[in-house]
């Protein structure tokens, strides 16, 4: 009796033959619909593997903020090539702000600790990357900026005795705002405020207070007051009057053309300097520190140190030009200054959406206002 081979029902191919065509052909399609935002998760997962010596593990959520990451570097690259490409050419930067010129390795590591931590860019002033271009490396180190929300994010998640509510407030000519501090009859601190009878004429900006509260023990309640002056120091040595308001340099044809008054968003600059030092003041506690917040932290003052190496008058000068051109800046300058009652150092007093470009000039390590992007219009995508 001679034995016949059993054929697979569906393609007539003996049995057993089948099975691996078919799985190499859906290997080869997933291969070709994965997105780049999904190549560039597996790379930071590969990359941050191989230089902690262990594999790395990310939650569904984790692994969704490292492809918002790679949104808001690709937009932000991209940007940044543009104007890069814009400038003459003898004075533009010979080396493309793109994918193949970040300095990957360190990105990794960053990604992996922001996304642990819970930043996300997806949401309104959390966190913001910029590309700073690495002289001594050739690269573009990307730095991610913590917003005012961000900030919020970070002293709940890590800080010691957390209030469970705060709340900031400007305060206006024609407000009543009656502080009420501890003494010897109170043992808690509170205050007075209401607007003025009509809410749509409380005149001009005077101050400002932000409070911090204990449900369970008031005792510890906190309130803050300051004057305009006083909120005004946290505001960014090189604001741009887009934001601040203020003059601005005219320019018609590349060329300075007088000034004018823009508005700005002014109110709404001074109660986020506000709401930062609000969460400012909350320290770090040091049981709660873990491996994420350190790398965060130290990449905070690897960034920090660059800014501290600015203090000629020419560099100065370009910057301010720059901002009245519309060339070097999108988001106020991060500007050294105490928060609170915090130990001094240097804090970003405000934030908006978008962040200056900068570039750490190679001669003396100064940090310099630079462009560059992603994808040109020409261009390919990332190689990872």
């Amino acid at each position: 009796m001679t034995a016949t081979t059993k054929k697979d029902e569906k393609t007539g191919a003996p049995a057993g033959a089948a099975a691996p065509q078919e799985g190499q052909q859906t290997t080869a399609v997933q291969k070709q619909t994965i997105t780049p935002s999904e190549r560039f998760t597996n790379m930071v997962m590969a990359r941050f593997s191989g230089l902690a010596g262990a594999a790395i593990e990310l939650s569904g959520y984790q692994k969704r903020l490292v492809q918002q990451y790679f949104i808001s570097i690709d937009m932000a690259l991209k940007a940044a090539e543009e104007k890069r490409l814009k400038k003459d050419e003898k004075k533009r930067d010979p080396l493309p702000v793109t994918w193949e010129n970040v300095n990957l390795e360190q990105l990794a590591l960053d990604v992996v600790a922001c996304s642990k931590i819970g930043y996300d860019p997806a949401i309104a002033n959390h966190i913001s990357m910029v590309p700073y271009k690495n002289n001594t490396t050739k690269k573009y180190d990307i730095s991610f900026q913590e917003g005012y929300r961000g900030r919020e994010l970070k002293a709940r998640k890590y800080g010691f005795e957390v209030p469970d509510n705060v709340f900031a407030e400007l305060v206006y000519k024609n407000d009543h705002f009656k502080p009420l501090k501890k003494d010897a009859r109170r043992d808690v601190e509170s205050f007075e405020f209401s607007v003025s009878e009509n809410p749509f004429d409380r005149g001009e900006i005077v101050g400002g207070f932000y409070y911090h509260e204990y449900y369970d023990e008031p005792r510890k309640n906190k309130l803050m007051f300051y004057s305009k002056a006083d909120i005004e120091k946290r505001k960014p040595e090189y604001a741009s009057a887009e934001f601040w308001g203020g003059k601005k340099t005219k320019w018609e044809d590349g060329k300075p053309a007088g000034s004018e008054h823009v508005d700005g968003w002014y109110v709404e600059m001074m109660w986020k300097t506000l709401f930062r030092m609000a969460y400012g003041v909350i320290p770090i506690d040091s049981e709660k520190i873990d491996e994420n917040l350190v790398q965060m932290l130290e990449r905070e003052k690897h960034f920090e140190s660059l800014r501290e190496q600015d203090p000629d008058e020419a560099l100065i000068d370009k910057r301010n030009t720059q901002l009245q051109q519309g060339t070097g800046t999108k988001k106020l300058n991060t500007a050294a200054v105490p928060d609170g009652d915090e130990p001094t150092r240097k804090a970003i007093a405000t934030d908006v959406q978008y962040e200056d470009i900068r570039e750490q000039d190679g001669g003396n390590g100064q940090e310099q206002p630079a462009d560059g992007s992603l994808f040109g219009t020409e261009r390919k995508g990332p190689s990872f």
